[in-house]
């Protein structure tokens, strides 16, 4: 407590007393306002030409909106922590130094900052498959990249068929082939991994095609085959709304073809790569933050099929694995801006028709798929958020290829 008792007197004890005359201090000069994590900013200031006669012992910042504060005393110039704001939230601050008379008028107004987003925690859940028959089993992955057990009768078995997140916390398997051929079933995937039952009937029915998540919160099957060849190759591509609703079909963007990848990317985006229509292809196709796909981008990496894509680092992507004509490692990693590096090769074992989706809140799993040596597998390898692959983890849930897998929860 400070209590004034006179001019330039100084008793001690902690009681401050101003000088004859002093003032509140004249308003510090705002300096840049940075925001540092989902609910902390950093305001730097200047010291006031005037501290009013009197030392200053505190400056205070104060966002708008909120009047969230932050304090730091000194009497110099400096910059202030500010805790307790609100994730993706923009903000401004004032800043006021304050002496033993009182407190300044605030400063003027920082520059707006937005803080960061709360990255969520994410899980996985690999679905479906062959081995020797068709398959409707699943498999649950902790938010560390533990598989879990086989969890069986979960919509109609199929293989070829694919998956990606929704709505910021589930997922949705699509398509494929089951015991009637192919077909356009889908099963929704709660934020909890439950599957429901089978969706049927909505866009063209086709296998072996891909899917990621996009625009955040929806998802976009895309190309495959209608007659599990060549012949029956597709351009096609069916958006999912942000709560689970599969649109009619949008047809010919770039080049029809099956066996093919994709993951979101930068955030927002997705990206579709190789695949085979008559030989392996090394193209991609980009999607916009609106599910609008771009024309083909060709000669990224090896050309090879069968492969798998997830997301990693919280913007970027990565392709692995696949068959060109010989089984391979290799992975591709993609920049948050979409651009697709060389190859990384000879991480696990060769293999095509595997999953992989994102774990956690900025790592990857690749999981099963099958090679001539070894038959179906039912080996992982985790994904590390600088988009480095690990060795080979063996013996979780049934072996087994041509399955799907997507994130889900929060």
């Amino acid at each position: 407590m400070a209590i004034e008792i006179g001019a330039g007197i100084n008793i001690g004890g902690g009681i401050i007393v101003a000088p004859a005359g002093a003032t509140a201090p004249g308003a510090p000069t705002i300096g840049v306002a940075t925001a540092t994590g989902t609910t902390t900013a950093t305001v730097a200031f200047t010291a006031p030409v005037s501290d009013g006669g009197a030392t200053i012992t505190s400056y205070t910042a104060t966002s708008s909106p909120g009047g969230v504060t932050g304090t730091l005393s000194q009497a110099g110039s400096g910059t202030i922590t500010v805790t307790g704001l609100t994730a993706s939230t923009s903000y401004t601050f004032t800043v006021t130094a304050t002496n033993s008379v009182g407190t300044s008028s605030p400063s003027s107004a920082s520059n707006s900052i937005t803080t960061q987003s709360v990255i969520p925690v994410r899980k996985a859940i690999f679905g479906y498959g062959f081995i020797g028959s068709l398959l409707s089993m699943t498999n649950l992955v902790s938010d560390t990249g533990v598989v879990a057990n086989d969890t069986t009768g979960v919509g109609s078995a199929r293989n070829g068929l694919a998956a990606a997140g929704y709505g910021t916390d589930k997922a949705i398997f699509g398509y494929g082939q089951n015991s009637g051929g192919i077909t356009s079933v889908t099963n929704l995937v709660s934020n909890t991994g439950v599957v429901a039952t089978d969706t049927t009937g909505v866009g063209t029915v086709r296998m072996y095609l891909s899917a990621a998540v996009y625009g955040t919160d929806k998802a976009i099957f895309g190309y495959g085959t209608t007659d599990s060849g060549n012949s029956g190759s597709t351009a096609l591509t069916n958006l999912v709304s942000n709560t689970g609703v599969v649109a009619n079909d949008t047809t010919g963007i770039g080049t029809v073809r099956y066996n093919l990848a994709a993951a979101g990317y930068g955030g927002d985006k997705a990206i579709f790569g190789y695949g085979v229509t008559s030989s392996s292809l090394s193209m991609t196709n980009l999607v916009s933050n609106t599910g609008v796909v771009a024309t083909d981008t060709t000669g990224v990496g090896t050309a090879r099929n069968g492969l798998a894509a997830a997301g990693y680092g919280t913007d970027k992507a990565i392709f692995g694995y696949g068959r060109y004509p010989t089984f391979t490692a290799i992975t591709n990693l993609v920049s948050n801006t979409g651009v697709v590096a060389n190859d990384t090769a000879g991480v696990g074992t060769a293999r095509n028709k595997l999953a992989a989706a994102g774990y956690g809140t900025d790592k990857a799993i690749f999981g099963y798929g099958s090679n001539n040596d070894v038959g179906e597998v039912s080996m992982t390898n985790l994904v590390s958020n600088t988009g480095v692959v690990g060795n080979n983890v063996t013996g979780v849930g049934t072996a087994r290829n041509e399955l799907a897998a997507a994130s889900y929860g929060s």
